[in-house]
C-alpha cells in the first residue's frame, strides 16, 4: 500500500482570488514554484471545510479517481498587510497558519454535463464516493469536476462530512444513507455501480481509512465550539466511513432508485 505523503509548502505570492462561492479561494504561488488553489482556514466553513477537502480528496485518489495533488500551505501575516481589498485582507488575516492547497491545473475546463464525456465506471466511482462522504455539492449547477488532459478530475470536496458541524448529534448519521444523491450531476452516467463498489471495497481498507484520517493536522481539530478531543474526532471520521462502506449495497440501491 502506498503511504500518503502530504507535502507542506509556504505561500510566496498571492496571485488572484477565485470569486466562486462564498469561501473566496485563490490562486497562489508556493516556494516550490508551482501554482495552487488555496482553501483558507479563515473562510466561511473554517477548518472543517479543509478537513472535508483533505479526506474527500485522498479517499477519491485511493479509489483511482484523478485528484490534483493536495498540500498543506503555510500562510504568514505579510499578505494581509499588502492586500488593498478589505474583504480579502480580512480573510488573509484570519487564515495565518496552516491552510490547504490543490495543485492548479492550468488550462482545465469545468465539466459540463451537456457536453463533457466521462466513462460509466468513473462516473459510478464519483457517485459512490459522494454517497460515502456525504458530499452535497456535485450537482449540475455546481459540478466541482474538471476536464484536464482529456480526463475527469475531482475537486472541491469541502461540503462533505456535514455531520461534523454538530458533534452533539454526529452518531445519528451512522445509520443514514444519502438521499441527496438524487441531485448528483453524474447520476445518469453511473451505470457500473457494482464494478465501482468492488474497487472501492478493495481500496478502502480500515488501515487505509485510518491512514487518511491520521493526516488531519491537530491544529484543524481544535475549535472553541467543539467539546470532543482530537482523538475522539478522528475516531468519529473513521467510524463514519466504516459505517458507509458497510452499507455500500444500500447506497447502490439508493442511486439506482434515484435514477
Amino acid at each position: 500500500m502506498n503511504k500518503i505523503d502530504i507535502r507542506t509548502v509556504d505561500v510566496v505570492r498571492y496571485v488572484q482570488p477565485l470569486r466562486e462561492g462564498g469561501s473566496l479561494p485563490a490562486i497562489v504561488k508556493a516556494d516550490d514554484d508551482f501554482l495552487y488553489v488555496i482553501k483558507f482556514r479563515g473562510a466561511g466553513q473554517g477548518k472543517k471545510a479543509l478537513i472535508s477537502e483533505l479526506l474527500g480528496g485522498e479517499i477519491a485518489r485511493s479509489i483511482g479517481l484523478n485528484v490534483p495533488e493536495i498540500v498543506f500551505m503555510n500562510l504568514d501575516d505579510s499578505f494581509s498587510k499588502t492586500e488593498p481589498d478589505e474583504e480579502i485582507q480580512d480573510l488573509l488575516k484570519f487564515s495565518v497558519g496552516l491552510n490547504l492547497g490543490l495543485h492548479f491545473l492550468t488550462g482545465s475546463i469545468t465539466y459540463d454535463p451537456l457536453v463533457s464525456e466521462t466513462d460509466a465506471l468513473t462516473a459510478s466511482k464519483v457517485v459512490l464516493l459522494d454517497s460515502i462522504i456525504s458530499n452535497i455539492d456535485r450537482t449540475a449547477k455546481n459540478t466541482n469536476l474538471l476536464h484536464w488532459n482529456k480526463e475527469l478530475w475531482v475537486i472541491d470536496n469541502g461540503a462533505s462530512f456535514y455531520f461534523h458541524h454538530d458533534w452533539s448529534s454526529w452518531e445519528n448519521h451512522l445509520t443514514r444513507t444519502f438521499p441527496l444523491i438524487k441531485d448528483h450531476v453524474l447520476l445518469q452516467k453511473a451505470t457500473k455501480l457494482e464494478e465501482a463498489a468492488i474497487v472501492i471495497r478493495e481500496s478502502l481498507s480500515l488501515e487505509k481509512i485510518t491512514e487518511i484520517v491520521s493526516n488531519i493536522p491537530e491544529d484543524w481539530l481544535t475549535n472553541e465550539t467543539d467539546h470532543m478531543s482530537s482523538i475522539k474526532i478522528k475516531n468519529a471520521y473513521i467510524l463514519f466511513l466504516k459505517s458507509r462502506l458497510s452499507k455500500i449495497d444500500l447506497l447502490i440501491k439508493e442511486v439506482i432508485d434515484a435514477r
